[in-house]
């Protein structure tokens, strides 16, 4: 905290004097070459500076949040570049915070800016023409968002048209030990690793005497579910959910849930896999006996307190992929985002104010400080802090190779209905039940 006071001290010095001694050209306005000698007749011409701006803000970083003080600083490196004053409402994201943003749209009391979800959520803010899109935005400020890969920036349901300029999400990958590969003989997998060759990977693996496959198809046959489901479509298929057992949606999952069924048949998944926790197969990665796990972007931490000792083992990549899906197409999601309000927008002496704030606080240099090893849209990637181990960089040099990706469908499914399903998984590999029948199970619930 004294070093963002004592920055936010030096930068309004900085700027008390640079005030005081020109005024700055308007924006798109050429500066004027110093005359050596003003005419006697007339008097010297200057700009008043724009009077600062007071900018709402709502954001989901509460007080409990654990991104608090990154986005506190944030804030305070804005207000000292620019002399703004930022007034934050922010509170802890849940269902109650979520109502109360509505209603202040609903009373006209919205935000200048606002730190929302890019999904469902915020559909009806867009009906109701109460956020600028951000080709809108850059209209007039074409350098708006140019730090962001286009295609990773969340699309509004109801128009397909971007609004949020996202921070970070989570992703989910492929966590490697390389000293089981190397043992068994096997090359670390890149970019364009293939399911074909993953499993000759694995049954060279499984030879070794190793198991290739650490999961507990008992508690989280989720990941793999994710992916080979998108292995056997498209990312722009994927969130499409079943409407009965034999549509064709339907038998795409079941073809993902055959791919499952392949690697238990072939041995590549743990032998206890139908009884293991999640705990006891993740282990087997920590203890040397396992070579792949797919896991999410917070598994990161799990390898660095449990494996401290040989963390350089380890390393992350994308998941093999199949047919219309490349490898570089992930399980992600960036759900959240900065919103310009129409509000802020109409209102002239806001609008520049709350253009500079969105960009500073999606900035590369920012953004990186809210967790570097998560997803993000930045086109270079997340810069790594100065101590990265190497987990971290693969896992930041892994989501700089992404090239697209799409959410979880199972976040579709009602609570039962995915419980259903994913209890029954053991059950469809061992051949007890059929992946039609898990299916029409599933639509029940």
């Amino acid at each position: 905290m004294k070093k963002i006071i004592t920055l936010l001290l030096v930068a309004m010095m900085c700027l008390s004097a640079f005030v005081a001694c020109a005024a700055p050209a308007a924006e798109g306005e050429p500066t004027a070459a110093p005359a050596t000698e003003a005419p006697a007749t007339e008097a010297p011409v200057s700009e008043a500076p724009a009077a600062p701006v007071e900018l709402n803000v709502v954001t989901s970083y509460g007080g409990d949040d654990g991104n608090r003080v990154n986005y506190e600083a944030g804030i305070a490196a804005y207000e000292a570049a620019t002399g703004n004053t930022v007034l934050d409402a922010s509170a802890t994201s849940n269902e109650e915070w979520k109502a109360k943003v509505m209603t202040d749209f609903e009373t006209g009391t919205e935000p200048d800016v606002l730190f929302y979800f890019s999904g469902v959520d915020a559909n009806a803010l867009i009906e109701g023409n109460k956020l600028v899109s951000i080709e809108e935005i850059r209209a007039e400020y074409p350098d708006y968002a140019s730090n962001m890969k286009d295609s990773m920036l969340p699309a509004s349901p109801v128009d397909g048209k971007q609004y949020a300029v996202p921070v970070n999400g989570y992703w989910e990958g492929l966590f490697v030990n390389k000293a089981v590969l190397e043992a068994a003989g096997v090359a670390v997998p890149g970019a364009d690793y293939t399911w074909d060759q993953f499993l000759a990977d694995c049954e060279k693996i499984k030879t070794a005497g190793f198991t290739p496959v650490a999961v507990s198809l008992q508690e989280v046959p989720h990941y793999w579910f994710e992916y080979t489901v998108l292995n056997n479509g498209s990312i722009a298929n994927h969130l499409e959910l079943p409407a009965a057992a034999d549509d064709a949606v339907a038998q795409k999952w079941a073809a993902g849930l055959a791919d499952i069924t392949e690697l238990y048949t072939k041995g590549y998944l743990p032998a206890n896999t139908l009884t293991a926790t999640d705990a006891e197969t993740c282990q087997l990665m920590i203890d040397g006996t396992a070579a792949f796990l797919i896991d999410g972007s917070w598994k990161v931490g799990f390898f660095k307190e449990n494996a401290a000792d040989h963390l350089d083992d380890y390393t992350v990549t994308f998941v093999p992929g199949k047919g219309e899906r490349v490898a570089t197409e992930v399980i992600s999601g960036i759900s959240m985002g900065y919103y310009i309000t129409r509000k802020a927008w109409d209102d002239p002496a806001k609008r520049e104010a709350a253009v500079k704030f969105v960009e500073m606080m999606t900035a590369d240099d920012i953004v990186s400080t809210f967790g570097a090893t998560a997803v993000t849209a930045l086109k270079n990637g997340a810069t790594p802090p100065a101590d990265a181990d190497s987990l971290s960089l693969a896992a930041i040099e892994m989501n700089k190779g992404v090239t697209g990706f799409v959410g979880a469908a199972q976040d579709g499914l009602s609570p039962e209905a995915r419980g259903d399903l994913f209890a029954n998984v053991k059950n469809i590999v061992t051949g007890g039940m059929t992946a039609q029948d898990a299916l029409a199970s599933m639509l029940t619930k």
